[in-house]
């Protein structure tokens, strides 16, 4: 059975309260250093997402193209994210760290030249799509993995996570409606170009962070061996593999919405590219207000049991976001559909993080990633396929059904994930005869 780490106090005395205590792990400087270079990377990685989207439907007007893009951009974290973890259980991730913001600048710009040229083309767009998903597959959870490693008191990783997730939503908000306004104006290239200039803010903020906490050196078993133990922790103990494969049925059933979100705004809702911002801008907001949310809370108490809620919250905004044909009310569900998207995600990452042996918390991470971005290609190509088929509206009516239906199995669980992980109150109280 998994552990807390006790250096992980979750019901510490001298935490802050009110906005000291929603932004407090900030008080780290390396963790202060990250936050503000992510801040300014993702913001670019959020132009480049929406133009990557507009793109390739600009230049097929295809619903199934839009699928392979996004099948083969999250397949290889499908693939290589168990490899990412036991390197990143091994090596030193901040070096790891650095190597992989290097190599997602270079395809931002590579794919900038592309298109500012005028010879992209859809072989392009699926070849340095496969490229960025190599990357993240070994980004994802390193980077995962490392926020501990840059915070001086260990308490404070709830917050952090979630003040991880307030920068990357904030940014969501920024980037989409910086890129609708480019897009309209000077055309796609330019969004990338501006996401490989980002890199530098982060890639700067890594280099100049100072007395980050090491991984302990320990004489390591082969590779495969490595992954058979972090394989047999995860799912060997149900209150990680509950959470892992609820974020998987998410990924797989819930996330479609991101691929389809070209089609609502250009053929259900007859807008362009600004319509599309506003769309994503909004699931920024939402997820904003999510994250501040987590942010401002002082433990993790009860939190696992939050997951199970908003799963259930995310999966009713996607029913209704299907049915609706009003621009205003449709921003409204996506500012709804961001907020279940992101307590969920977020929840269940600081769940995780906060139940995970040290020794192990890059393969757990690495399951974490498979489940939130392993499943985005088959994600992508179910979606893609059906959208064909059935359209998108009922497309996306069928993913909120089985998100909800997720989220019900779920809370069903709950109850006895307490009994098994009652340390720290993560799943909610347990009864006193039950200890």
């Amino acid at each position: 059975m998994a552990t807390v780490d006790p250096v992980y106090e979750i019901n510490g005395s001298d935490i802050p309260t009110g906005v000291k205590g929603t932004f407090r792990a900030l008080r780290h400087r390396n963790f202060r250093l990250f936050f503000i270079g992510q801040m300014i990377s993702v913001t670019g990685m959020w132009m480049q997402v929406v133009a990557q989207s507009w793109l390739v439907y600009r230049l097929t007007g295809s619903a199934v193209l839009l699928g392979v893009v996004g099948f083969v951009g999250n397949l290889p974290s499908f693939v290589f994210a168990p490899l990412a973890g036991v390197l990143a259980d091994r090596w030193n991730r901040h070096r790891l760290l650095v190597a992989t913001q290097v190599a997602s600048m270079i395809q931002a710009l590579l794919f900038a030249v592309l298109i500012l040229t005028n010879v992209i083309a859809v072989w392009h767009i699926i070849v340095l799509s496969c490229l960025l998903g190599f990357i993240n597959a070994f980004d994802m959870p390193i980077r995962q993995s490392f926020v501990p490693d840059m915070l001086d008191r260990k308490d404070d990783l709830s917050n952090a996570i979630a003040l991880n997730s307030t920068m990357v939503n904030g940014s969501r908000l920024i980037g989409p409606s910086i890129a609708g306004i480019l897009i309209a104006a000077v055309g796609e290239g330019y969004c990338f170009l501006i996401n490989g200039l980002s890199f530098i803010a982060v890639i700067g903020a890594l280099l100049a962070m100072k007395g980050y906490r090491k991984q302990k050196k320990v004489r390591h078993e082969p590779v495969w061996q490595g992954l058979k133990v972090g394989f047999s922790y995860v799912f060997g103990f149900p209150p990680l593999s509950a959470i892992i494969l609820l974020l998987a049925l998410v990924s797989l059933l819930g996330m479609p919405y991101v691929i389809l979100m070209p089609i609502f705004a250009k053929t259900i809702l007859g807008g362009g590219p600004n319509t599309l911002g506003f769309l994503m801008a909004a699931t920024g907001i939402g997820a904003l207000v999510a994250a501040i949310y987590l942010a401002s809370r002082n433990n993790v108490r009860g939190l696992g049991k939050m997951v199970g809620v908003s799963t259930g919250i995310f999966g009713l905004g996607l029913v209704l976001f299907s049915f609706s044909r009003s621009f205003p009310l449709s921003v409204a569900l996506m500012a709804v559909t961001g907020f279940g998207m992101i307590t969920q995600m977020a929840g269940s990452n600081t769940v995780l993080q906060t139940i995970t042996e040290e020794d192990k918390r890059g393969r757990v991470m690495s399951f974490y990633t498979m489940a939130f971005r392993g499943m985005a290609p088959f994600s992508s190509l179910l979606a893609g396929g059906l959208a064909s088929a059935i359209g998108a509206p009922y497309t996306l009516l069928i993913s909120g059904l089985c998100t909800m239906l997720g989220a019900l199995w779920y809370s069903r669980k709950v109850s006895s994930l307490r009994q098994l992980c009652p340390t720290g109150d993560v799943f909610g109280p347990v009864a006193p005869n039950a200890r």
